[in-house]
C-alpha cells in the first residue's frame, strides 16, 4: 500500500450513493477517491498505478463498468470489485470472465463492502499463510512468495482470485476440494447462495491453462468443487 491507508477508488455515477460510502469507507480507514464516469475512471487508472483496489459500478452511462474493466484489465492487474444490480448475472458473470476479482449487488451495506474490500487486500498484499512457497506439476511453476505463475517455461499472467484458486488447487493436488472451502480460502468470504464466482474463476484458469499447453489437469467433482490432478487426462 502506498500509505498508511488502503487506497481506494470508488466509480459510481450515484453521486449520493458515493458520498454515503466514501464517507463510511473513510471513517473505516479507508482512503477513498471518487470519480462519476468510465471515461474518467480509465484515465485515472492507466495514468498511474496507486490504488489498491477499485470499486467499479457496471450501469453507468456512455462508458459502462464493463468498459472500464475491459480497457484496464488490457493493462493492470489492479484488484477490481464490480457493483452490480441485483438481476444482473449475465452482467455480473461476464465481468469475473474478463478479469474481476469479485462482485457485490446493489444497494450494498457499506459494512458489507468494506468487508469485501479487506478480503481482496488479505489476499494481494499478505504474505501467503502457507510455509511451501513453490509448486511445480504437468509443467506449471507456481511461486507463492512471488506471487508468479509460469507454464512451459512461459509467464501466467492471473489475477489475484485465479493465482489464489491455483495455488490453493496444487498446495491441495489428488484431492477433491469443496466449493465452499474454496470460496473461503480464495476470496475469504463464505459461499452465498446462486453464487458462480469460484466456478467462473476456475473457468479462467482453465482457459489460460489450455492456451499454454496444459488442458485438462483441474476436474469438477460432482456435488462437490474441484480436484487438481497429479496425473492428467488421457495421460
Amino acid at each position: 500500500m502506498k500509505n498508511d491507508k488502503p487506497q481506494i477508488l470508488l466509480v459510481d455515477d450515484d453521486v449520493t450513493l458515493c458520498a454515503l460510502l466514501q464517507e463510511y469507507l473513510q471513517e473505516d480507514n479507508f482512503d477513498v477517491t471518487v470519480l462519476h464516469s468510465g471515461d474518467a475512471a480509465i484515465s485515472r487508472l492507466l495514468q498511474q498505478e496507486e490504488f489498491d483496489t477499485v470499486v467499479l459500478d457496471i450501469m453507468m452511462p456512455k462508458v459502462s463498468g464493463l468498459d472500464v474493466l475491459r480497457t484496464v484489465r488490457a493493462k493492470s492487474r489492479v484488484p477490481i470489485l464490480m457493483l452490480t444490480g441485483r438481476g444482473d448475472d449475465i452482467d455480473r458473470i461476464v465481468g469475473l470472465e474478463m478479469g474481476a476479482d469479485d462482485y457485490l449487488t446493489k444497494p450494498c451495506n457499506p459494512r458489507e463492502l468494506a468487508a469485501r474490500i479487506r478480503a481482496i487486500l488479505r489476499r494481494t498484499q499478505q504474505e501467503p499463510i502457507s510455509s511451501n512457497q513453490h509448486f511445480e506439476l504437468h509443467g506449471i511453476v507456481l511461486d507463492s512468495g512471488s506471487r508468479s505463475v509460469s507454464v512451459n517455461g512461459q509467464i501466467a499472467i492471473f489475477t489475484s482470485a485465479e493465482f489464489n484458486a491455483l495455488r490453493y488447487l496444487m498446495e491441495n493436488a489428488g484431492q477433491a476440494i469443496s466449493k465452499q472451502d474454496m470460496t473461503v480460502e480464495v476470496l475469504n468470504r463464505q459461499l452465498d447462495a446462486y453464487d458462480r464466482s469460484m466456478d467462473v474463476h476456475i473457468s479462467r484458469i482453465r482457459q489460460k491453462l489450455a492456451a499454454m499447453g496444459v488442458p485438462d489437469v483441474i476436474k469438477s467433482v460432482r456435488g462437490l468443487g474441484y480436484q487438481f490432478l497429479t496425473e492428467r487426462l488421457g495421460d
